[in-house]
């Protein structure tokens, strides 16, 4: 029980702190966590904004977008049916982000997609998939053509859309989060200069995502911790403002 708590606790942070950083996209975009009962998911109430979100106003949705838990306000099927599927197809998953920043969308757009040109993006070199945008994802055929793309990938562009990115942890999803959205401002910040870009050699850029990647045993979590403190923090100075 102590766990359940504290798995949706993180996942009430996790929604703050992209608020927070400025991740989130009014009302349209979604966080999850695998529930540890492995019968769901959870997921907030449909029309909030990110930093509305709380314990109380978190659902619990089964694999197959049924409500299990929490008041329903509007049936949200494009984000029920996104997490489901995934959770469905990848046992290894625990948290989904599906966000689109500007930066986000304006790479993926790019034919190219992300660029290795910083090391925040040499996080992803080789390790990125690409989703072909297909409106809203409202139907199975379309979620199983989502699936094949993802593969077995932890982060994926959505042309035209955004990101998605399916990792074993909250704090995972949280580190890939903010290294991609550096990598993408980085790169539309470098196009806008239409100088020639410098590339780091194929050799380079695999070493460096193997380093990067196996810096510290639990991925993201110490930057989880600097964010919860800044979160606090940012809550305190709030409240004494008032």
């Amino acid at each position: 029980m102590a766990s359940s708590s504290i798995t949706k606790q993180n996942l009430v942070y996790a929604y703050n702190i992209c608020s927070m950083l400025g991740l989130d996209d009014h009302t349209y975009t979604h966080l999850s966590c695998r529930s540890k009962c492995d019968q769901g998911f959870h997921i907030q109430q449909f029309g909030l904004k990110f930093a509305e979100i709380s314990l109380d106003n978190l659902l619990t949705v089964s694999f197959s977008g049924a409500i299990l838990a929490g008041e329903e306000r509007i049936y949200n099927k494009t984000g029920y049916q996104t997490h489901g599927v995934v959770y469905k197809a990848r046992p290894d998953v625990g948290a989904i982000f599906h966000l689109h920043t500007p930066s986000m969308v304006a790479v993926s757009a790019m034919e190219e997609g992300l660029l290795p040109i910083s090391q925040w993006a040499l996080h992803f070199y080789d390790r990125i998939a690409y989703h072909a945008y297909d409106s809203l994802v409202l139907d199975d055929q379309q979620s199983a053509k989502m699936i094949q793309d993802l593969g077995m990938h932890s982060v994926m562009l959505m042309r035209n859309h955004g990101c998605l990115i399916a990792a074993k942890t909250i704090h995972e999803a949280m580190f890939y989060t903010h290294h991609l959205e550096l990598a993408c401002q980085t790169q539309v910040k470098a196009l806008s200069m239409q100088r020639g870009l410098s590339f780091p050699s194929a050799d380079v850029c695999e070493k460096t995502v193997r380093d990067l990647l196996s810096f510290e045993d639990d991925l993201g979590i110490r930057d989880w911790y600097a964010w919860v403190r800044q979160l606090n923090r940012h809550r305190v100075r709030s409240t004494t403002a008032v």
